[in-house]
């Protein structure tokens, strides 16, 4: 393809001309009706047709995607190059430890360590680390002594208290990650106390157009984490993947995809009085969800959608996980430009960026008809309601006036129905916690009330209709119950900025919302510690306490492994149940508290009206804020300048360290790539049902002392209150592969009616903790298989879920249906995911971990999607042959898969 011919000049902001690659003159080329293909598609046309070099990306590749059509079978996968990659720390660190151990195999074969560089941009961000010990709402809160945060007995705040034991707990993760600085060229860090990573990225990263010389082309990129996709909201084609996915696209490789069916949502009307961006998210997840676009672009366009802010865009755009798409994408237009103005980016490349994708066709939301989708779904926005989900699924959207009935329902549904399983009788009993302080507690009581998340944290209204509603309640005396523990954790520290230039924030410090760190916090399970007389109570009734988060998940034990239901709002709801102090009150009927002269305060009362709201608006959008807030990372930041730095190319293992070790992918390796061989001989490690999660697969959270991990770190000398979390230590593989398919609320089959990492170990039939059953299978070399139900591996696309999965010795998942991320990154790991077909599932098959297994159908190679068998020999010797769809779905994954996994591919390209 001769790209000189398709490369045009366009006029630069600043001044003079840039040259782009033009898809208008692709085609006149003869390409195809380009003008009217998804946005979202064209931005990627542009890529696949700017890198295509004839040999990673052909001129057929360029063709099939400029003719994509609405009705084609989708066969042919995207090479696509992304322009960066965005890293969050608890999945960028065991990535740095693979870079780290692919330039230590270099260093073994005396070949240049050097080779293993970057080849894009790499920033990451700090933000998965902190917890919310303190909230500032203890009776009493300790002093800091000379740590160079406020001096000898100087009373701290809990955001200094916070980040003080985060520094604590990550020094050995925090030096690593400085060594990395310094090793590699393109990749930086952002330090704690910053911002969370999508946040971060939408008011500072993101550029929306990059150039390299002259070369200008959209911003692009893969992040390590699921929401990623916030970034749609801003135009930039991006998504989340594996860490291992996003190693290779670091190193050059092509991000490769099946080519997707895109789904129009045209957006009509416009949100109602008092309606907020969560409740539009929420009633969108739940409507995508029922539509089924899990591994589909969605496109967002129409009157409506140009209507929205990008903060509620990017909300939307956020969620795209939750509804199970790749991308929930919003084109660049006028409001885009205006928000990188009003954020910090300089009018001269805010001026390039709108030029840029006028000369390409691009700008400006499509309107209905404008675009071809593969469907077209409508959604008026007047009819949206105010809304939570919950308590186990973020699809589970709730009207907020049912509530308290939904609830009652699911405390007596049968847990095998997703409900509680409380007896009628036991529903309304209260019970008194030890410490008089608190009172009693009962089922729906809210322990837990926390604006969290990049999800709603990023969006101004929602914040400060927080902030307005909270000094509704304080003109009023309302009170926050002490069995709540409140906490508020700002995207970034434009949030801070904001609420306290309109006097908001000590508004929400007087109902118990304190500033607790800049991060992710209890969206992502570091809520913390409960105090241990609220633990008790929940614990000892079996007490079903509640949880209320503007978070984006509230999968079974991710908030905390003792509160059983989580429920997902706005940010001025979270304030509004914390005040209420539970989920079963009707809040159109009854009060939320009483004011001082005994008069009842019902939510209409201090709901902020959307003209309040909009008077305080505009102060979230001061740029001399934000350019201020991002110009230095390091200046008054003594705990990271106080990190020493390692030097060297290669770093030095330390074999008694507990958090970074050498990961063992490489320990073997040679230039040899394997060969396809059926698998015979295989047991079950684990038989699981629906809707098994990578927070149920992939260690997270506390470590318990009585787990396999906690076992491992004491035999080690690292005493219980020092273990950390799985998180941290997600650089060390020891720790990792011991809290493999270890949460405590999942359930496997094999050993029916118990929770957590049980297993049955075969044929001796003893029942064992998972880790150690894969271990003494290891001593056999016998063959794993795991088996499942319905969207296996939802969630937060932790690497570790399938890492760990191959660690373990599995080498077959068979699934009823996979969720996209995680079955790419057992492909990715060498493990084949295979999928039953015809309505078999492991119910159907009535399996119980007694039988043998193989998967036969491997040997001499395979091709994408085949379809292959697999044996089930039972105990009584009776053999069954299920066919079964084998989900390598591209031929890169095929190669993958008989290299041993990506990072050997990766490996043995760059060196051949």
């Amino acid at each position: 393809m001769d790209l000189t011919a398709l490369t045009q000049t366009f006029p630069l902001g600043s001044g003079g001309t840039g040259r782009l690659v033009s898809l208008p003159a692709l085609a006149a080329a003869g390409f195809g009706d380009i003008a009217t293909l998804p946005v979202s598609l064209r931005i990627v046309l542009e890529s696949v047709v700017r890198n295509c070099d004839g040999k990673r990306i052909t001129e057929d590749d360029v063709r099939r995607l400029a003719q994509w059509a609405p009705t084609a079978e989708r066969t042919a996968e995207i090479p696509f190059v992304v322009a960066r990659v965005l890293l969050q720390d608890f999945t960028g660190v065991p990535l740095l430890c693979d870079l780290a151990a692919m330039r230590s195999a270099l260093e073994r074969m005396g070949r240049d360590p050097a080779l293993i560089e970057p080849l894009v941009p790499v920033d990451l961000v700090i933000d998965h680390s902190v917890q919310v010990d303190f909230t500032g709402r203890e009776r009493s809160l300790p002093t800091l002594g000379g740590n160079g945060l406020g001096g000898n007995g100087t009373p701290a705040d809990p955001l200094t208290l916070n980040m003080q034991l985060e520094f604590e707990r990550n020094r050995e993760r925090y030096e690593f990650l400085k060594w990395g600085m310094q090793a590699f060229k393109t990749f930086r860090v952002i330090p704690p106390g910053i911002g969370i990573c999508h946040q971060v990225n939408l008011e500072y990263l993101a550029q929306g157009v990059l150039s390299r010389e002259d070369l200008y082309f959209p911003d692009t990129l893969v992040g390590t984490d699921s929401h990623t996709t916030m970034i749609n909201g801003l135009g930039i084609v991006g998504w989340g993947v594996g860490g291992i996915e996003a190693e290779a696209a670091m190193l050059g490789q092509p991000v490769s995809f099946l080519t997707p069916d895109v789904v129009g949502v045209n957006l009509k009307g416009c949100l109602r009085e008092g309606v907020t961006a969560t409740d539009l998210v929420l009633t969108v997840t739940e409507m995508l969800r029922k539509a089924g676009v899990v591994g589909k672009f969605v496109e967002f366009h129409g009157e409506g959608a140009a209507e929205l802010s990008v903060p509620d865009r990017a909300t939307i755009a956020n969620m795209a996980p939750e509804y199970g798409a790749t991308m929930g994408f919003f084109p660049v237009d006028e409001k885009t430009c205006a928000y990188l103005l009003a954020t910090g980016r300089s009018p001269e490349h805010v001026a390039t960026v709108r030029n840029y994708f006028e000369a390409q066709g691009m700008f400006g939301i499509p309107a209905a008809g404008a675009c071809r989708y593969s469907t077209v779904l409508e959604l008026d926005l007047a009819t949206v309601e105010a809304s939570v989900a919950g308590p186990k699924r973020p699809q589970d959207r709730i009207a907020v006036g049912r509530l308290a009935t939904a609830f009652g329902e699911s405390l007596q549904k049968p847990v095998r129905e997703g409900g509680f399983g409380i007896a009628p009788d036991a529903v309304a009993i209260r019970y008194a916690v030890s410490d008089p302080y608190f009172g009693d507690l009962g089922h729906g009581d809210v322990v837990i009330a926390a604006i969290t998340s990049c999800t709603n944290t990023s969006n101004p209204s929602v914040m400060l209709a927080a902030g307005l509603l909270a000094r509704k309640a304080v003109a009023r005396g309302l009170r926050v119950r002490p069995t709540v523990k409140t906490s508020l954790a700002p995207g970034s520290r434009a949030v801070t900025a904001y609420l306290e230039k309109t006097g908001l924030l000590h508004d929400l410090r007087q109902v118990g919302f304190d500033v607790v760190g800049y991060g992710c916090t209890t969206c992502i399970g570091n809520s913390g510690p409960l105090d241990p007389a609220i633990e008790e109570a929940i614990t000892t009734h079996s007490l079903v306490a509640a949880s209320v988060l503007s978070g984006n998940r509230n999968f079974e034990a991710r908030v905390h492994p003792n509160v059983k239901a989580n429920f997902l709002m706005s940010p001025p709801l979270v304030v509004a149940f914390a005040l209420a102090g539970r989920v079963t009150l009707d809040l159109a009927q009854e009060p939320l508290g009483y004011d001082d002269a005994g008069q009842p305060v019902y939510l209409r009362d201090i709901w902020p009206t959307d003209e309040e709201i909009g008077a305080v608006l505009a102060t979230a959008f001061d740029r001399d804020t934000y350019q201020r807030l991002y110009a230095d990372f390091t200046a008054e930041h003594p705990l990271w300048n106080a990190i020493p730095t390692v030097t060297g190319q290669v770093y030095r293992w330390q074999a008694d360290s507990t958090y970074i070790q050498e990961p063992p992918f490489f320990a073997d390796f040679s230039l040899e790539t394997g060969t396809f061989a059926d698998i015979h001989g295989g047991r079950a490690l684990a038989i699981f049902g629906d809707s098994v999660t990578t927070d149920h697969i992939s260690p997270a959270g506390s470590i318990k002392p009585t787990s396999p991990a906690g076992q491992y770190l004491q035999a080690r000398q690292v005493a219980v209150a020092d273990f950390n979390s799985y998180g941290a230590r997600r650089g060390n593989h020891e720790v990792m592969m011991r809290g493999t398919f270890a949460n405590v609320r999942i359930k496997n089959l094999m050993v029916p009616g118990t929770e957590g990492g049980i297993t049955v170990h075969q044929p001796s039939g003893e029942r064992m903790a998972i880790y150690d059953a894969a271990m003494r299978y290891a001593e056999t070399r016998t063959p794993l298989f795991v088996l499942a139900g319905k969207e296996y591996g939802t969630g937060s696309s932790r690497d570790w879920a399938a890492k760990g999965t191959a660690l373990l010795g599995v080498r077959v998942v068979v699934a009823e249906s996979f969720e996209r991320i995680h079955r790419s990154n057992l492909a990715g790991m060498g493990v084949l995911p295979c999928q039953f077909t015809g309505g078999v599932t492991v119910q159907s098959l009535a399996l119980d971990g007694s039988e043998t297994y193989a998967l036969e159908g491997l040997s001499g190679g395979v091709s994408p999607r085949q379809m292959v068998t697999l044996v089930i020999e039972r105990a009584n010797g009776t053999v069954e042959r299920i066919p079964v769809q084998l989900r390598l779905d591209t031929p890169v994954e095929i190669d993958y898969y008989r290299h041993g996994g990506i990072l050997p591919y990766v490996l043995r390209q760059m060196l051949t």
